[in-house]
Formats: C-alpha cells, sequence, structure tokens
C-alpha cells in the first residue's frame, strides 16, 4: 500500500522522523527555495552554528562529525515539517515517533517543545555525544538474520566473557544494531555468523544507544534541566519503552536514559499502529529509512515518504 491509497484528511496519521544516519552531503539544495528555508537560519541563531551550510554545502565527511550530522538532519527535517504542513499532506496527525535523534523533532511537531528550546537540545546531545565517544571509543554494527532474542542471547554470551556489546536498536523483524566496544562487536560478529547471522560495521562516531553513553547523559542533563515541556501535547510514542505519552516532565529522564539505552523502534510502530490507530504514517527525513522498517513491521499501513518538494505534487486521494 502506497500514501496515495488513504487520504490525508483520514485522520489517522503518524509523524516519523528518521535520526543521525539519515544525513547526506547536499540534502537541503531541493527545499532551498522553499518558504520554510528561513527556518535554517533561525535553529543557526538558536545554536551557532550554519545549518544552511551543513544543508547545501558539507561534505560526507563534515556530516559524519556527530555533533553536525544531529542538527544537519533536525534542521532538514524542520523545513520539510513546515512544507508539508503547509502543503495539507500532514492532515489530522494522531501521533508522532522519531528513531533516536528524530524524537526532538517529534516532540517539537507534537507540540511539547518549541523550536528554540528543541534546537538548543538537538546541538547540546550532538556535542555531549561527540565528546563521550571521543573519552569512551566504540563502533555499532547491523545484525541481519537472527531475531531479536538470538541477538541479545549473542550480546549477553559476549559480556559474560568481558568485551562489551549490547542492542542498540531494535529496527524491525531481522533488523537489529548493537553497540560496544571494538571489540566487543568483532567477538558478537563471530557469534553471529556461526549462528547463521551476520553483523555490518557502521559508519558511525561511538557506541551509542549503550551504557557507554552515560556521560553523555551526565552533559546532557543540564540542558534538560533549562527547558519547559508542555503539559499537553500530540502523544508521542518514546524509544525507550515504546509507550505514548501526552504531556509532562518525564521527558527529561526519558531522553537521558535514550543516551543508554536501545531504540525500541519496532514496538513503537506496533504501538502506533495497534493501540493508538494509525494507519498512514509520514516519514520527514531525507531517504526512507523508516519507510522501509515500517513495511516490515505494519504490512498494511500506508507510508508517505517526503523527500524532496516533488511529493506534494502526489495526489493523497485515490
Amino acid at each position: 500500500m502506497t500514501g496515495s491509497e488513504i487520504s490525508a484528511a483520514d485522520g489517522r496519521t503518524a509523524l516519523v522522523f528518521p535520526g543521525q544516519g539519515a544525513q547526506k552531503a547536499g540534502m537541503g539544495r531541493a527545499w532551498r527555495d522553499t518558504g520554510a528555508w528561513p527556518l535554517a537560519d533561525e535553529i543557526s541563531e538558536h545554536t551557532g552554528v550554519d545549518v544552511g551550510e551543513l544543508l547545501l554545502t558539507a561534505d560526507d565527511a563534515t556530516l559524519r562529525r556527530t555533533d553536525l550530522a544531529q542538527l544537519a538532519v533536525f534542521g532538514y527535517q524542520m523545513i520539510v515539517h513546515h512544507e508539508a504542513a503547509a502543503a495539507g499532506l500532514l492532515g489530522e496527525v494522531a501521533a508522532c515517533a522519531g528513531h533516536s535523534l528524530g524524537e526532538y523533532t517529534a516532540l517539537y511537531a507534537a507540540g511539547a517543545l518549541p523550536l528554540a528550546d528543541a534546537a538548543r537540545l538537538v546541538a547540546a546531545r550532538g556535542w555531549a555525544m561527540r565528546r563521550c565517544a571521543e573519552r569512551s571509543p566504540g563502533t555499532m554494527a547491523a545484525v541481519v538474520r537472527l531475531d531479536a532474542g538470538a541477538v541479545d542471547a549473542l550480546t549477553g554470551r559476549v559480556r559474560a566473557e568481558g568485551p562489551e556489546v549490547w542492542v542498540a536498536n531494535a529496527n524491525a523483524p531481522g533488523n537489529l544494531v548493537v553497540s560496544g566496544t571494538a571489540e566487543g562487536v568483532d567477538r558478537l560478529a563471530a557469534l553471529a555468523a556461526e549462528s547463521g547471522g551476520k553483523a555490518i560495521r557502521l559508519a558511525v562516531g561511538g557506541a551509542f544507544h549503550s551504557p557507554l553513553m552515560a556521560a553523555a547523559a551526565d552533559e546532557l542533563r543540564a540542558a534538560l534541566a533549562a527547558v519547559e515541556f508542555a503539559p499537553a501535547h500530540t502523544p508521542v510514542v518514546a524509544n525507550v519503552d515504546a509507550r505514548p505519552h501526552r504531556g509532562g516532565e518525564g521527558w527529561r529522564e526519558r531522553e537521558l536514559a535514550q543516551l543508554t539505552s536501545p531504540v525500541r523502534w519496532e514496538e513503537s510502530v506496533r504501538t502506533l499502529g495497534d493501540e493508538l490507530g494509525c494507519v498512514r504514517f509520514v516519514e520527514l527525513g531525507p531517504g526512507r529509512q523508516l519507510t522501509g522498517m515500517i513495511r516490515r513491521i505494519a504490512a498494511g499501513a500506508a507510508t508517505v515518504p517526503v523527500e524532496s518538494p516533488a511529493a506534494f505534487a502526489v495526489p493523497t486521494t485515490p
């Protein structure tokens, strides 16, 4: 099923936002002449980083730097979200969710945070994660052809031997990511191969969503304490517990926990569909990473990836 098969007016739409790793050089060029482009300058003012330059001219090497990658993806998502809303593509939004970094854009889209606070938190988060990774080096790997239970058991076996590795993302059936020290990930890869699976190293700058990010959580705490979350907002399904949350200050602790806990994306998508009744998923971000995952999790759902302004020319009614 495609996005054209369910109207934007259906009223059961989930907005989903990808995280770090979705970025690519020049990804903002298609949006340069849109009405929402000035948001790049606004985010730059709040963070002290030239987001427009990141979106237009930064090369892939620059965008691999954790702090810059996160601001670039966030800035891109903000522009696309505003353009999609102005074009009437979103319809009545029932819930939001974001993968890792994308959760901050989801919180903005849901009305939980104003733009300035969301931008400052993303900047603080990126810096904290970069510094933590420099002090506690690590890496990540995607594991395919093994289920979640098997991968969890293998990570436990590796830790019992001494090296450190944990499940970091449970993305979709047969799509998991592990995070840990280089030694731990290498050992996990060997065990996965013996079990009929395969581990593929990811080009990332640290052991994200693992206990090795504890120092980043400590550093981010002050930035989170400086913002106020709305007491009530559109439901956001959180990475750490795959549960919908509708307001309150609990987001501070959830965002701290997110840095050291796995992203429960498969469960989150099931919550959006089975519990919140979402049958239409609009992905706002570069690429179609979440769209591919959602199609494996919720086969009957409509998916609408918004990768360029050309998406607005596609009819959203039969």
